[in-house]
């Protein structure tokens, strides 16, 4: 049996430049059969997500209403890396935007490829320790969040009923569950 090997990319165009993300549209030749096919890619900055705890334990999510999904979402507070900004920074001021809240200390768990047959750029997700709330929430224009603690011990249920739903926070929270348990093994 073959393997899986790379398609050697001929040429590239740009499509659309949509504000957000950019499409573009791959002419590309099969390493095996030599033969080419079109492929399209959202180009896009990095992202960030962020689990935010306080000291009491509960994560900090904001409710917000989703153009592409046309309905509110619980979530975790997370946003594009802006030119410039390290993920960690990107990270400290969203959650500062869309919570109010800062943490004593932040902490990389990982990072993801949001969908590899069209995305080519990754989510960083954190763990915000120690947050507090120091400020109003700071959306944007188009952005308007509403801040909701949630106890960690609801985290599997609301997941487990859809009313987590967001595939990249899912990530997020199974990266900081999965930090937890080594935590918890390691005695920390």
């Amino acid at each position: 049996m073959s393997r899986p090997r790379r398609w050697n990319a001929l040429e590239t165009e740009a499509l659309q430049d949509c504000a957000v993300f950019n499409v573009s549209r791959t002419l590309a030749e099969s390493p095996h059969t030599g033969k080419r096919h079109s492929f399209y890619r959202i180009d896009s900055a990095d992202w960030v997500n962020v689990v935010p705890v306080t000291p009491t334990g509960e994560i900090v999510m904001v409710r917000q209403y989703r153009h592409g999904l046309r309905d509110l979402t619980l979530e975790i507070p997370g946003g594009m890396i802006d030119a410039g900004e390290t993920p960690e920074q990107a990270a400290a001021r969203e959650l500062l935007e869309e919570t109010g809240y800062r943490a004593a200390r932040l902490e990389a768990l990982g990072s993801v490829n949001p969908n590899p047959a069209l995305f080519g750029n990754r989510v960083f997700s954190f763990t915000a320790h120690g947050c507090e709330r120091v400020c109003e929430v700071a959306n944007e224009s188009t952005e308007e969040t509403v801040v909701e603690l949630v106890a960690q011990s609801a985290l599997r249920r609301l997941l487990r009923e859809g009313r987590i739903d967001h595939a990249l926070v899912m990530a997020a929270l199974l990266y900081f569950e999965l930090a937890r348990e080594e935590g918890d093994r390691n005695g920390g």
